[in-house]
């Protein structure tokens, strides 16, 4: 019999395919495992919703021939990392993922040209993601107070203009306004961080091509209008209506109505799909910033391998997502 390779063997095989950022300068004996390895050990763990790594590490023993196949791709020159390397290394990737997001993100946009029959835009906005467990009431907080052990501490609260008061994380995201939905740059944070605030780090890594960005009443900030000035980029947000009440008169506004209507669409369609395929509308599996920041963040990027993988085998890179995902 002629054993055919999984999905998620073919996914991992794509990380070596993707470029990745430059090495940070950093003290202390070389390491023995590179950072490809343990993104490999990330798609594992978000394909088959592995949030703790343990779990990865239980499933990966299991003598399967896809087991096997898949502890293969995380030997380097015939080392397996130990439990405590796993354990160490993928507590601080993390820190790096915003990074990767941005450099694949760019990547793909030079192979997919999703601009190339649109104007070169892109959305940005943030989405709430409950947190796991109980909620930490205000009152308890501002004595210290927990009163239950299944409260995150690490999160907080925001109000959200659909679904109200939450208490969890933000996914501050920013992605393509064209026919593909492409994320370019992605941070996670506690639900009460302003998004305007947030938005430099992503800003920072999006392509050079980009000309418009479009976001909310959020990201009006002049300091953001003069951050994208100087890569180049026009900032287009909707007005205040205290400032600006409607109806608005002035010259542009039929031509930012068609901008808004663009962001809408893009971001807020492809924040549906990202959750819908990574069951966002529930609450996170994880506690803590980095065990949520490195689930939420991992799932970004198998996204984007998601796409890369579509574009080379000639797929839908809008239809089936959350079906091909789910089969591997």
């Amino acid at each position: 019999m002629v054993h055919e390779r999984s999905i998620l063997v073919t996914l991992i095989a794509l990380v070596d395919l993707i470029p990745m950022p430059a090495p940070s300068r950093r003290r202390g004996r070389p390491r023995v495992y590179p950072d490809r390895l343990f993104l490999r050990a990330l798609v594992i763990m978000i394909v088959r919703r592995l949030a703790k790594v343990h779990t990865l590490l239980a499933v990966l023993d299991q003598p399967t021939d896809e087991m096997c196949e898949l502890r293969a791709l995380l030997t380097e020159n015939g080392r397996y990392p130990s439990r405590r390397t796993f354990e160490r290394r993928l507590k601080t990737i993390p820190e790096t993922l915003p990074v990767q997001i941005g450099c694949l993100g760019r990547y793909l946009v030079a192979l997919i040209l999703p601009w190339q029959d649109c104007a070169r835009a892109a959305a940005i906005d943030s989405t709430v993601l409950p947190a796991c467990g109980g909620v930490w009431h205000k009152k308890d907080r501002q004595v210290g107070k927990v009163p239950h052990t299944s409260i995150d501490t690490e999160a907080h609260w925001t109000k959200s203009g659909w679904h109200g008061w939450v208490y969890g994380w933000k996914l501050h995201l920013v992605a393509s306004a064209a026919a593909v939905w492409i994320p370019l740059a992605a941070l996670l944070t506690p639900a009460n961080a302003a998004d305007n605030e947030e938005a430099p780090a992503l800003i920072r890594e999006l392509p050079a091509e980009l000309r418009f960005l479009l976001g909310d009443v959020h990201y009006l900030d002049s300091a953001l209008e003069t951050l994208c000035e100087g890569r180049g980029i026009i900032l287009v947000t909707t007005r205040n209506t205290k400032s600006h009440p409607y109806p608005h008169t002035d010259p542009g506004v039929e031509v930012r109505r068609i901008l808004h209507k663009t962001r809408s669409l893009a971001i807020e369609n492809f924040n549906e799909q990202f959750k819908g395929i990574f069951d966002g509308h529930a609450s996170v599996p994880t506690r803590g910033l980095c065990a949520t920041c490195r689930f939420v963040l991992a799932a970004i990027l198998v996204y984007q391998l998601t796409l890369l993988y579509q574009y080379l085998t000639d797929g839908d890179l809008r239809v089936g997502l959350k079906a091909f995902i789910k089969a591997a």
